[in-house]
Parts: C-alpha cells; structure tokens; sequence
C-alpha cells in the first residue's frame, strides 16, 4: 500500500509541476495542461486514498498540519481544474495568458502537505 501511495503522490507532482510550469514557460494556457492538471489531481486523490488506508480503523485520527493542508490542496487543485476548464471553454486570451499566476500559487500550496509528508514519512 505505502509503494502504490508514494508513486501516486510522486505521479501527482511530476504532472502538477509539469502543467504548471509548462504552461508559465509556454505563457498562455492549452489543453493539454489542463490534460495535465486534471491527471495530477486523479494520482493525488488516488495516493492519498492508499495513505488513509494505511492507517488503522482503530487509530484516532485527530486532525494534523499535514491533513488540513492535504485536504487544503486538493480542493484547490479541484478548484484550479475547474476553474481551467471553464477558462478554456471561454476562450478568453487574457484570462488564458494570465492563469498561470493562479496556478502558480495552487502549485506552492500544494507543495506543503507533499514536503509535510516527506518530513512525517522519514521521521517514522
């Protein structure tokens, strides 16, 4: 459970940061990183789902820094899916050019419960 959990999440980043910053180099917003994004966000999900089965039914699981910004980053990269989809759709050049600034900060946030993760894995 924990290989399929670690190469999900790992999966999650390479395609995150491969959408994000392809589509700041490229300057405007295309398809395929919305492509991207959306792959990004289905590994996330999915690692996340193999982590919450390591824990036991019979552990408490209060809330930590790690969980609340975990939870955090997939709302927003659902969000950010959402939002580039609709911006897609629209075909408005200007909201295309300037979305990366938002997936930019979506990318950094998301960045948190990976890198807190790392820390409490290697800790244990």
């Amino acid at each position: 459970m924990l290989l399929f959990a670690i190469v999900f999440i790992t999966l999650a980043l390479l395609f995150y940061t491969v959408g994000v910053w392809a589509e700041k180099l490229q300057g405007t917003l295309k398809t395929w990183h919305l492509f991207v994004f959306w792959l990004g966000l289905a590994c996330d999900v999915t690692g996340t789902q193999f982590m919450s089965m390591l824990v036991p039914e019979t552990a408490e699981r209060t809330l930590n820094f790690h969980m609340i910004t975990g939870f955090t980053a997939i709302v927003l990269m659902f969000f950010h899916a959402i939002w580039a989809t609709f911006v897609l759709i629209k075909k408005n050049e200007n909201m295309k050019k300037s979305f990366h600034k938002f997936s930019f900060i979506v990318w950094l946030i998301w960045l948190i419960p990976y890198i807190s993760g790392m820390i409490v894995g290697m800790s244990k």
